[in-house]
């Protein structure tokens, strides 16, 4: 059977459409991943379900998308370029048709460092937004509240008022003007680190078990555009959650750097080797596992719609469409 050559334009439009159906999906659980990775000390949620339902008590319905904005925004052309990338690499390592694994390995190495440029400042803007809630309840825990009185009235002098809720625009703002575009970029090496191994892992594991089945072993390339929904939906749940846990720790890592604010009693860390070090001493190996579970959530089903669109062909529709 002949290879069915799928066009850039059209994978980048597969790519947008998959990222934005996912993360509409799972965005309140990766709020609640983020949150729990930043907890240090005091536990203001003791799980994924208490920080949910602590949030919607308290800042409603739309609490759990706070900062969906911003990842619904840059998440088109950050997965456009992540599963573009890898296709394009994919397409010129393979040798007549087959791709031995040392070259899936390296077209996923690519495909994730070329994402890094969009996926550092959404992740930037996108947890400052997410992690304001847990601040101020953190706040408003460690702040006993004022006794009632009959006369109201401004609060007294030397009582400290809640920071203005951040927005991303206040946010981008403010480190073009401390920090120019550095800051935006701030935790890029961490984000690397976790991005880099996490495709390196995700797409040969995905394009194996996609193939199972089907066409002759080491052609993965044609099977991949022959695969059925379902099987790409399946092996990207199943490639996303293995990538995801496995790179858990790194993730822990670039959350607590690109934190901007820091709760009560919190650390602020120097670089990944400082961070690392803390982490370790002040809470133990199991910190680096923080927010595992919600991350597999997250990953799994965002990567399996994700693959299951993108091998649909809507990018193809479209572009028929358009003439």
């Amino acid at each position: 059977m002949a290879q069915h050559k799928v066009s850039l334009p059209a994978k980048l439009i597969n790519g947008g459409v998959a990222g934005l159906v996912g993360v509409t999906c799972v965005f309140p659980i990766d709020l609640a991943k983020t949150r729990l990775q930043n907890q240090q000390g005091a536990r203001v949620y003791s799980g994924m379900l208490d920080c949910l339902t602590q949030t919607v008590k308290r800042e409603g319905y739309f609490g759990m998308y706070r900062g969906a904005a911003v990842n619904l925004t840059l998440v088109t052309p950050e997965k456009a370029i992540k599963l573009a990338a890898n296709d394009v690499f994919r397409q010129n390592l393979s040798r007549d048709g087959q791709l031995p694994l040392w070259g899936e390995v390296l077209a996923g190495c690519g495909a994730g460092t070329c994402q890094v440029v969009v996926t550092t400042p959404m992740e930037m803007l996108k947890i400052q937004l997410q992690d304001a809630g847990r601040l101020a309840v953190q706040r408003s825990m460690a702040v006993p509240a004022p006794a009632p009185s009959l006369a109201a009235g401004p609060p007294p002098p030397g009582q400290p008022t809640p920071p203005p809720r951040p927005s991303a625009t206040r946010i981008t703002l403010e480190l073009l003007r401390t920090r120019g575009l550095t800051g935006l970029y701030r935790g890029a090496g961490a984000t690397l680190l976790r991005d880099v191994p996490f495709s390196m892992i995700y797409f040969p594991l995905f394009a194996n078990l996609n193939a199972l089945g089907r066409g002759e072993r080491g052609c993965q390339g044609n099977a991949q555009e022959r695969a059925p929904f379902l099987q790409s939906f399946v092996a990207g749940c199943a490639a996303g959650s293995v990538a995801a846990v496995a790179v858990t720790p790194l993730d822990v890592i670039k959350t607590r750097l690109q934190t901007l604010r820091k709760g009560v009693g919190e650390d602020s860390y120097r670089g990944i080797v400082d961070c690392t070090r803390r982490i370790l001493s002040r809470e133990g190996p199991s910190a680096f596992l923080k927010g595992a579970a919600c991350r597999a959530l997250v990953i799994a089903p965002l990567f399996g719609i994700a693959q299951g669109i993108y091998f649909l062909g809507v990018g193809e529709w479209v572009l028929g469409l358009l003439g």
